[in-house]
């Protein structure tokens, strides 16, 4: 039997027929496992009259609903290709990777209909499916493709070593690329999420990050549908609604990026009986410990990290819950089945995977387990390049100690060069954010003629009275930071720019540094 994502679905639905499965918050919508089986039946089936074939792209554009979930279920039996798009790209970056892509049919919603309709004339071998609205001159409606088709089963051989997913990277420095994924990859990836949060069929999970985003798909998602647990999909992220449907749907389990928890630690928490939640898993980005310490004094449950990135599917280290605080920073050790080593990194080309380091010398971070990418899509040279001599290439920078925990430092074009000195953005953040009148802060690097480069800090504050001085006052009384580290230059702003896993795009913040000094208007 080929482990497959759709086999992995199929084999629920027998086990646990008349278990809610999932709720569509938006629309009010709740199945149970044989319910919302027939309606991905139902859609596999419209896809395959469409002329959807094996291995043929199908792309979505959605925010989190059912028919994201069904789309990637419907896909899995068929043997299509699933590939979500981040539902906050323009319109020309939506254009580039259906250019990429070149799916058979995009799933839209109304929301995004200015986007669609702006593009769809240059793809006219691609149906546009839209999933709430009416059919207009360039789309069909979704419900009405689904009304005439078959909800039985599909009869298509589809194998664990068949692609299952292009994602697209965050795009956090330019052009995102395609990350192509295999059924059997992502099936060992639910079975090391499961593992490590301890997952089991009476849990019930909050959707709430972008599900077109690995993070939430990969790591929530599917080990939920994997156990027989329950989806509460909630459109998309809103604090009190987080916090509402915790009390109301009894969630158990949920995974938000850091920015994401520090918003919900600003809500009142007093309003709301969160006694039903047990876990919180966060990751595609670092939390400061600040953040960490919060969450346990507030909110008081346990907390798992995990880090990764798109090309592992994302997940490669846990930091579990009995190591929050005692390696409060770190990202914890490798996954079930991974291998991770440091190497000292070559700036003419890819880094040597046998030239490790000594633990507590930071590197390049290099990572080989089962859930590593096939390729990137299209991108032969990309790929050579990441997957030198069989190991993933990250680019983060980092150092393992000598129990073996991973320390995440940054990324390797992120690291400062400041009077021929090193410095780590990551350590200065974690620092700014133990102050009480920042609420959100990034540090990048900027040109100095004098020192090479100036350590900027970029600052949302809580507090409107907090000072430039007073942040730098901060910074030289920590023990935690040389004075050489801490920013030169506070640049205070409402928001930090962020990709939809979370990330803050630094070279966004670059840009309108450049466009400041060049007198331009600032694009952010």
């Amino acid at each position: 039997m080929s482990i497959t994502i759709g086999k992995i679905f199929d084999l629920t639905v027998q086990k646990f027929p008349d278990k809610e499965a999932l709720y569509d918050v938006k629309k009010n919508v709740r199945y149970t496992y044989k319910e919302w089986n027939v309606e991905v039946n139902r859609l596999a089936n419209a896809l395959l009259e469409e002329g959807v074939k094996k291995g043929d792209r199908v792309s979505t554009l959605l925010f989190n609903t059912e028919e994201l979930a069904n789309t990637m279920l419907a896909c899995a039996k068929i043997g299509a290709v699933f590939n979500p798009i981040n539902f906050r790209l323009q319109p020309e970056e939506v254009a580039f990777i259906l250019n990429d892509a070149r799916p058979k049919v995009v799933m839209y919603e109304k929301a995004l209909e200015p986007v669609v309709a702006s593009i769809a004339g240059r793809f006219e071998k691609t149906g546009f499916w839209i999933i709430d609205g009416e059919e207009t001159s360039y789309s069909s409606s979704y419900h009405e493709k689904l009304v005439s088709a078959s909800n039985d089963e599909v009869s298509i051989n589809v194998l664990e070593n068949d692609t299952y997913a292009i994602m697209y990277t965050s795009g956090t420095t330019g052009r995102p690329k395609g990350v192509v994924h295999r059924h059997r990859d992502m099936a060992e990836q639910s079975l090391i999420v499961i593992s490590a949060t301890k997952l089991e069929a009476e849990d019930i999970g909050l959707v709430t990050a972008p599900m077109f985003h690995c993070a939430e798909l990969h790591c929530a998602v599917i080990p939920r549908i994997h156990v027989g647990g329950k989806n509460v999909i909630l459109h998309h992220f809103e604090p009190k609604k987080v916090l509402q449907l915790i009390q109301e749907e009894k969630v158990t389990k949920f995974f938000a990026a850091p920015t994401m928890w520090n918003m919900l630690l600003q809500e009142n928490f007093n309003d709301y009986d969160l006694s039903s939640l047990n876990l919180g898993l966060y990751g595609a980005a670092p939390m400061a410990p600040a953040l960490v310490r919060a969450c346990h004094d507030l909110l008081g449950i346990s907390l798992v990290q995990a880090y990764g990135m798109t090309e592992m599917g994302p997940a490669i280290t846990f930091l579990s819950e009995k190591d929050q605080l005692r390696k409060a920073g770190s990202a914890g050790q490798a996954c079930l089945n991974h291998e991770i080593r440091i190497v000292r990194p070559n700036e003419d080309g890819p880094s040597d995977p046998d030239d490790m380091l000594p633990a507590g010398e930071a590197g390049e971070i290099l990572v080989k387990g089962p859930c590593i990418m096939s390729a990137y899509f299209n991108r032969e040279e990309a790929t050579a390049a990441a997957m030198y001599k069989g190991w993933y290439h990250s680019g983060d920078i980092g150092y393992l100690d000598e129990e073996g925990f991973l320390y995440v430092k940054d990324r390797v074009d992120d690291m400062i060069i400041s009077g021929g000195e090193n410095i780590y953005p990551r350590e200065v953040e974690d620092v700014l954010y133990e102050h009480p009148a920042v609420l959100d802060v990034a540090i990048v690097g900027l040109p100095d003629d004098r020192w090479g480069e100036t350590v900027t800090a970029f600052v949302v504050k809580k507090n409107e009275k907090v000072t430039e001085e007073e942040l730098d006052a901060f910074c030289l009384n920590s023990s935690e930071l040389a004075r050489y580290k801490r920013p030169r230059k506070y640049m205070f702003v409402d928001a930090l720019p962020r990709n939809a896993s979370g990330k803050i795009q630094k070279f966004v913040l670059r840009k309108q540094m450049e466009e400041l000094v060049t007198g331009e208007t600032p694009s952010l």
